[in-house]
């Protein structure tokens, strides 16, 4: 990984400067020189991938001034000092200031080249701890955030990673109840826009008449009732995050001004046409096909674009049957807390009755069940009547249904493949095949062993 970290060679005597330069590059380093260290200043930053190395005596900015303000800049760059006329004083010094090294002129190229070599090892193994720091604590955070250990929610952890520092436009999608807006949450505190204001707006809940006003702010007197003058949410949301919940719902008409917003970076209160710069990034979320309203002239196509840089797709609790114990068991610990009530202990039947149930109202149903069960609510069935269907019955019964159901989401995720669901299931294929035919399950490839559908 040397290639990875430059040498910042500073030398005002061209000769030796070259010299440097060789012998570093020589040695299989990335190498830039400077003749002045003002000038090579400018590749000190918090972070950077640098070594420096440098003469003390030189005109303006010495070496010991270049030591001190690199390590104000980031205290953990090394800072190879170099000089014809070292004395022990002012190697001593050099240290004590945090000079990583000091060599004495003249010196052999060898020599200069196995001192940067253990600088450059240092600076890496530096930046390493501090990367691997960092993506610790994010993904403890994340983890927090976004619970689950299904493939698809790890997923979904590692694009929010991966999108958090950038500004792109994100469309998340997903049904009712699945967490679209925890999602553009973490968006905006795993970013660096978390200090700026996260606003959320949901489209589908405002009176068509206030929606302009919401969104774009007015001036005192630009329509009957506005007495002062109102910030709307885009300008509110300067520097942070935008929320636009069911962007399927938002008016024609509003989406071609939204649209306009995207493009010019700035937006115009009612009653003016002053245009004030914005800069917020825009996360949009909907449980509608936004494509196929397009097609169906009930999405404006060019704001799909704009707003479908990059796609969070959430999956159906229903698809994700093994994350329920760890949301259920988070709910509840969180209902506890907020009602004050102690944690009620779940049973095994209660736990296969979870397991069994379609879901349709997602992470949210999910909560609401866990709030009834800490409030004493439930009683021996977590599910109301009409909520467990056919899936209630003998611990037995409710095995065998949750077996189905598990093997069925593997199907799907494969696609209907046999031998890829079987290798996930950690189940040898012949067994899988079997329980198809007993279970009357249809997969892709079921003809080969007989398997009906």
């Amino acid at each position: 990984m040397s290639d990875e970290i430059s040498v910042v060679v500073v030398e005002d005597d061209e000769n030796v400067r070259l010299g440097v330069e060789q012998a570093v590059a020589l040695a299989g380093f990335p190498v830039r020189a400077y003749g002045s260290a003002a000038v090579a200043l400018a590749e000190a930053a918090p972070g950077a991938p640098v070594v420096f190395v440098s003469d003390v005596r030189m005109p303006g900015i010495d070496g010991l001034q270049l030591l001190e303000r690199v390590l104000a800049i980031d205290a953990q760059i090394p800072v190879v000092l170099i000089s014809g006329h070292a004395d022990i004083a002012t190697a001593v010094g050099a240290m004590r200031t945090g000079a990583y090294d000091f060599i004495e002129k003249p010196f052999s190229s060898d020599h200069i080249a196995s001192r940067v070599a253990r600088a450059v090892e240092k600076r890496r193994l530096t930046l390493e701890v501090e990367g691997l720091r960092a993506a610790l604590h994010n993904w403890r955070g994340i983890e927090g955030l976004v619970l689950g250990k299904s493939p698809a929610i790890v997923e979904v952890r590692r694009k929010i990673l991966r999108l958090a520092d950038t500004s792109v436009s994100v469309l998340i999608t997903g049904e009712t109840g699945t967490g679209k807006e925890l999602i553009a949450r973490g968006l905006h505190d795993f970013g660096k826009r978390r200090d700026h204001h996260f606003v959320a707006l949901n489209c589908g809940g405002l009176p068509e008449q206030l929606f302009e006003s919401e969104l774009f702010g007015h001036e005192a007197g630009a329509f009957t009732g506005a007495i002062k003058s109102r910030t709307g949410k885009i300008e509110w949301a300067n520097g942070g995050t935008l929320f636009l919940d069911e962007i399927e719902t938002m008016p024609i008409a509003l989406q071609i001004k939204m649209l306009r917003v995207l493009q010019e970076r700035q937006v115009e209160r009612l009653g003016t046409n002053e245009a004030i710069p914005v800069d917020c990034r825009i996360v949009a979320a909907s449980k509608a096909d936004l494509a196929e309203l397009s097609t169906d002239g009930r999405f404006r196509a060019d704001l799909l674009y704009r707003l479908n840089v990059a796609e969070i797709e959430l999956p159906p609790l229903r698809e994700r049957r093994e994350d329920v114990p760890l949301l259920f068991e988070h709910f509840v610990l969180a209902a506890a807390l907020r009602f004050g009530q102690s944690a009620p202990i779940v049973s095994a039947a209660q736990v296969s009755e979870l397991m069994t149930h379609q879901w349709p109202g997602n992470v949210r149903e999910l909560q609401n069940v866990a709030d009834r069960f800490v409030l004493g609510l439930a009683g021996d069935s977590l599910l109301p009547a009409a909520g467990q269907g056919s899936k209630s019955g003998t611990l037995a019964q409710q095995l065998a249904n949750f077996e189905c159901m598990l093997i069925e989401d593997m199907l799907r995720r494969h696609n209907g493949n046999v031998a890829e669901a079987s290798a996930e299931l950690g189940m040898p294929k012949k067994t899988l095949y079997h329980k198809l035919r007993l279970l009357k399950i249809p997969a892709r490839d079921a003809q080969s062993e007989g398997v009906g559908s």
